[in-house]
């Protein structure tokens, strides 16, 4: 935490541009993929008739999300889409709460993280709907009620990428700021631990859960 404004940068010159690549946050979010496959595979194999604790809690994530999923989308579109809700969720869970281990840090701190996320459920909201409508009724709900409201769609539709973007980057960094600061004051003592836990656990489950959703809601208006 005391290290909340250090960055550690790889810089790729190209002509005329300069790629920047946040090492930190490319070795936590590998941690978290790590993390997400030794999951899934132990959590999977073998199954049992009475599962053990991993294979329970896979379940229990499968079977939740795939039911909001199915009621949302309905059982055709939740049986190609579920997976990668739970998939979105189980990655974003894992990223909240890696902060809680000692020397690691939430990928999501980084708004990088959040904001590529959210751009993918965008990509896949929007193809949803035009794969569904079809082309020419999908641009031209952009132009209701009225046509000279387009602008006004376009800008509603890429405000739902910053939106959710954002407030799961702010309650990450918000939380490490507040940590980080009542650590100074209280030198590390008692309170700070608490509150690492609380933000971890709690406001890190709440946020992946809330992100999870939002998607799966974006997904389903495009299905109107």
């Amino acid at each position: 935490m005391d290290r909340l404004g250090e960055i550690h940068q790889l810089l790729i010159p190209l002509p005329g541009y300069t790629i920047t690549i946040n090492l930190e946050v490319l070795v936590m979010t590998g941690i978290v993929f790590l993390l997400a496959l030794t999951f899934g595979f132990i959590a999977s194999r073998p199954k049992k008739v009475l599962p053990g604790r991993l294979q329970l809690i896979g379940e229990l994530i499968v079977l939740t999300f795939f039911g909001l999923t199915e009621e949302a989308l309905g059982r055709t579109h939740a049986k190609t889409y579920a997976p990668l809700i739970c998939a979105v969720f189980i990655f974003l869970l894992i990223s909240n709460w890696l902060g809680i281990l000692p020397h690691l840090e939430e990928p999501t701190r980084d708004l990088n993280t959040p904001l590529s996320l959210g751009i993918l459920g965008f990509v896949v909201a929007h193809y949803v709907g035009i794969r569904h409508k079809g082309f020419k009724v999908y641009i031209k709900s952009y132009f209701e009620p009225v046509f000279f409201l387009m602008p006004l769609n376009v800008i509603g539709e890429l405000a739902k990428i910053v939106s959710i973007s954002f407030r799961l980057f702010g309650n990450i960094m918000g939380g490490a700021i507040i940590i980080l600061v009542v650590s100074y004051l209280t030198f590390s003592i008692l309170l700070p631990p608490f509150l690492n836990i609380f933000f971890g656990l709690f406001v890190g489950t709440i946020q992946a859960f809330v992100f999870t959703m939002l998607t799966v809601v974006y997904i389903s208006v495009q299905l109107k």
